[in-house]
């Protein structure tokens, strides 16, 4: 490959059919007047040209969902090498995107937590136990005494599959019976399954009705269960239909009902239904309908105080109902709202339950009814329409509030009881950058054994927090959503994550990564480009900053103006050859 980018011919936009010879493997600089062709020459031509011909590198399969990118207006372009943008657009609209995730730092907290992670039972904070088999068995004759039940070996959990094997493989075993989906079936007859489903399959290992004096054959067939179910057992009450699963993981001895899961990383993100809290789905946060936007206390109900009702089709109907419930519980719809008891607008705000109430529908007709109430009424709505548009009609009674399950931790209590040196996950990234650098550097005082375990974990942590520090970003929490990010802030993200990808051979183009730095950290930034530089990378930076322009390798002046009177190099070279330049205003 050849050691300059050359180009010729470039047209974009207010270029003006210019030719130029970059070189490669360097850090340089493209400066002038806003509005001159900075940004045309190196985003729109430069960094274009090598995102259209990476797609063409891809088969026609990948193609199709990437669409096609246009031909930027140049004649040739040589020597360019894959292309990366790390502009000043948001890292990340996703709400679940955070400053940890996106710098890859949370995968690595997930591994480390795994790895040395202490669990504890979420209820009393007891350090949690293995379950010995001694100790299931003792369950299950206290908790099943008495009782018909069949002991259940999980062999398919939640998994796609026609699974035809199972019969053959298990009736020779000596099995005679499978429980599929909730239902048991004789091993000769095993239903055919859709492939394209999802299916729980336990093997019956044995079917009791239980008495104290049975221990030794529960004994037995608790092994045998175990055995085939790597660790976890199930029971199920043949009369109610009940099932309580058993596991030799980890169990709480004053809680052994709380189900504490083997430890793994995807069982510490909140993306993954493993982890995440069930209630805001990980997010964090919920759309709740909001008392005050529902009510306008200074009208009556029967002057339309209840704001959504005024907007939907079901006024009247739910204007009957409401009567009725005002006369049964004593309340007048012809009184202010501001004025109704608290226990009125209590009722019908949040509805009475069970209770029944006789609606005139005229006529001498009648119809007896519950009332949903307004808030739990809009809240079915919302979830269940499928209307964008009364989605969000819905919306404006709606206001984002902590999840009240998990407080906006967005994981599930038995993942948040999980610690390391007293810490969890979300304490962790609840700290700064620079508070976590002096946790992992000072604060965190590993065992001989631990360190075995996590070193090279910690070493990976710790090298993308100092990226961020050297970048400025030392003030940022981890747990920061990403979508608040600045341009800026997004921009030196993404090139702290570059740099700790070691990528080489890479032509990198940034848009000016200096602005709103102070200047100690606008040093530190220089030295991170150089970095990325010295890895064997061609750092391109359009930049007006003089500081980055002097320590540049090679310099470009776009102008002589802006508009119609740039896109023309006034002059290119070491930042010492463009100074002496007199046609630069550089």
């Amino acid at each position: 490959m050849t050691e300059v980018i050359r180009v010729k011919g470039a047209r974009e936009h207010n270029l003006k059919n210019v030719d130029i010879e970059i070189p490669r493997d360097q850090l340089v600089v493209i400066t002038g007047l806003s509005g001159s062709g900075k940004s045309s020459l190196a985003f729109d031509t430069i960094y274009a040209e090598g995102q259209r011909r990476y797609m063409e590198s891809l088969n026609s399969y990948a193609r199709q969902f990437l669409g096609t990118m246009d031909k930027p207006d140049v004649d040739s372009i040589e020597g360019l090498s894959p292309a990366i943008s790390i502009d000043q657009k948001s890292t990340s609209r996703n709400p679940r995107s955070t400053v940890a995730t996106v710098t890859e730092i949370y995968d690595y907290l997930r591994l480390l937590f795994a790895r040395i992670g202490v669990p504890h039972c979420p209820i009393c904070g007891n350090e949690v136990t293995r379950r010995t088999t001694e100790v299931i068995i003792d369950e299950i004759l206290r908790q099943f005494v008495d009782k018909r039940i069949l002991l259940l070996a999980p062999i398919v959990k939640n998994k796609k599959g026609e699974f035809a094997h199972i019969p053959e493989q298990y009736q020779r075993l000596g099995y005679a019976r499978v429980r599929v989906d909730g239902v048991v079936y004789a091993l000769d007859e095993f239903p055919e399954l859709q492939k394209s489903y999802k299916h729980n399959i336990e093997l019956v290992v044995d079917r009791l009705a239980l008495t104290a004096e049975m221990r030794s054959r529960l004994s037995q067939s608790v092994e045998q269960a175990l055995d085939l179910g790597q660790g976890v057992i199930e029971v199920l009450d043949a009369d109610s239909d009940e099932v309580k699963t058993f596991s030799q993981r980890y169990a709480c001895v004053d809680h052994p009902d709380v189900d504490i899961p083997e430890l793994e990383p995807r069982l510490f993100s909140f993306n993954a239904p493993q982890g995440a809290c069930p209630v805001c789905t990980g997010l964090g946060s919920r759309l709740e309908v909001d008392p005050e936007l529902v009510f306008n206390n200074n009208l009556t109900i029967s002057e339309g105080a209840i704001r959504p009702y005024n907007r939907m089709n079901s006024d009247a109907w739910n204007m009957k109902r409401l009567a009725s419930v005002a006369e049964a519980h004593g309340f007048s719809l012809k009184v202010p709202v501001g004025k109704l008891s608290d226990d009125a607008k209590h009722k019908i705000l949040y509805g009475t339950g069970d209770q029944k109430y006789r609606v005139d529908l005229g006529g001498g007709r009648h119809y007896d009814t519950t009332y949903e109430g307004v808030i739990p009424n809009l809240e079915r709505r919302w979830k269940e329409t499928d209307s964008d548009f009364m989605r969000r009609d819905i919306e404006r009674f709606m206001r984002e509030r902590d999840c009240y399950a998990c407080k906006g931790a967005r994981l599930k209590p038995v993942v948040l009881a999980v610690t390391v040196h007293e810490l969890n996950i979300v304490d962790v990234c609840d700290l700064s950058v620079d508070d976590a650098l002096d946790l992992f550097d000072n604060k965190l005082q590993l065992t001989e054994q631990e360190m075995t375990i996590a070193r090279l974990i910690v070493k990976e942590i710790k090298s993308r927090l100092a990226f961020m520090s050297n970048v400025g970003l030392n003030y940022l929490e981890l747990s920061r959503a990403a979508n608040t990010l600045s341009g800026g802030e997004a921009q030196r993200i993404r090139l702290a994550t570059q740099i700790g990808a070691g990528l080489q051979g890479v032509l990198y183009v940034l848009d000016e990564p200096s602005i709103g730095l102070h200047q100690r950290d606008n040093d530190k930034l220089i030295d991170m480009l150089k970095r990325l530089r010295d890895l064997g990378n061609s750092v391109l930076v359009v930049e007006h900053d003089e500081d980055t322009i002097r320590q540049s390798d090679f310099l470009v002046d776009m102008g002589p103006g802006a508009g119609v009177n740039g896109g023309q190099v006034v002059a290119m070279g070491t930042p010492e050859i463009v100074a002496k330049n007199e046609n630069s205003i550089t």
